[in-house]
């Protein structure tokens, strides 16, 4: 298998199913951006290194997630709009494991 499907709410709130493939070592930041479900320039700002949470987003399935990293902790303490099921987009690597993953664009920083 070589895609799988992600549910994903944008910040307008409209759902889309996307397909993500499992074989180009994309995380959740990169499949947002490819498909173009976040204005240019407001995901992904860092470049995928944890350094900002413009990708964050929540986790609304009940998945069985990597642990967060230090980074990744550090940046989520720092950003706003924070929940429990806060992650970075950029720090999940999609994996066959997040097939039905579902997820929701967390607003913008103001």
């Amino acid at each position: 298998m070589s895609d799988i499907k992600i549910k994903i709410t944008d910040r307008e709130g409209v759902s889309h199913e996307v397909d993500a493939p499992t074989d180009m070592n994309m995380n959740l930041m990169e499949v947002v951006r490819s498909y173009e479900l976040a204005p240019e320039g407001t995901i992904g700002i860092c470049g995928g290194m944890a350094m900002c949470a413009s990708c964050q987003c929540y986790i609304l399935s009940d998945h069985q997630l990597p642990e967060k990293s230090d980074d990744e902790e550090a940046m989520l303490a720092e950003a706003f709009f924070v929940k429990d099921n806060s992650r970075l987009g950029c720090q999940l690597h999609i994996t066959e494991d997040l097939d039905g993953l579902e997820v929701e664009l967390a607003p913008e920083e103001a």
